[in-house]
């Protein structure tokens, strides 16, 4: 059994089979972070999402805790630092960039990422031009990772999937790619997972 750490917060949902209201997404961001890969990463988060026709909403913590919502609610921590600095990391901290809660098999809403494995997994991949719009491509690239932890909350699975976004692993090409969509096997688990019944 995982104890998660934000079960103190007494206003998170459960993820429920029954998505009408929407799904507000909490962002608790711990570190620094480019306001501009924040927009960039909800835009490409949108993208992924929107032949799921689940509605979505990003919200502050600080906003979160303010608001009385109908919503579910998922949280997703991000640790480190959720920008692109210019000189490169020179520790090799291998691991997962991300990674959702469970406690005894059940999938909870509440997921974490790693800005810093995030930047340097982009790093990896990156060349040329590619510098001059780091802030974008970071963006893409976490969008694409909060795309991956929402499809487990959404199915309440730890199933991957077989190509695209939700893959068991996804390469620092592949993050910052011109395109990653959700496979169709994964989203129709999602729509089995998310229809009112």
């Amino acid at each position: 059994m995982r104890l998660l750490p934000l079960c103190a917060i007494a206003w998170i949902a459960a993820v429920s089979p029954a998505f009408a209201e929407g799904i507000t997404i909490v962002l608790d961001f711990q570190g620094p972070r480019s306001e501009q890969s924040i927009k960039e990463m909800k835009h490409e988060f949108a993208g992924i999402m929107r032949e799921s026709a689940l509605r979505f909403d990003f919200q502050s913590r600080s906003e979160a805790e303010q608001t009385t919502s109908s919503d579910v609610l998922v949280v997703v921590k991000f640790k480190g630092k959720c920008v692109f600095e210019p000189a490169p990391y020179l520790i090799d901290e291998r691991g997962p960039m991300a990674f959702t809660y469970s406690t005894d098999g059940a999938v909870q809403p509440f997921s974490e990422v790693e800005c810093d494995r995030v930047t340097r997994a982009m790093r990896s991949a990156m060349s040329g031009g590619d510098f001059a719009k780091a802030d974008v491509l970071l963006g893409r690239a976490l969008g694409r990772v909060l795309a991956h932890e929402v499809v487990h909350i959404l199915t309440k699975s730890g199933q991957h999937g077989t190509t695209g976004i939700a893959k068991t692993a996804l390469s620092g090409s592949q993050l910052i790619a011109p395109e990653l969509l959700l496979d169709a096997d994964d989203l129709q688990r999602i729509t089995e997972h998310t229809v009112r019944r």
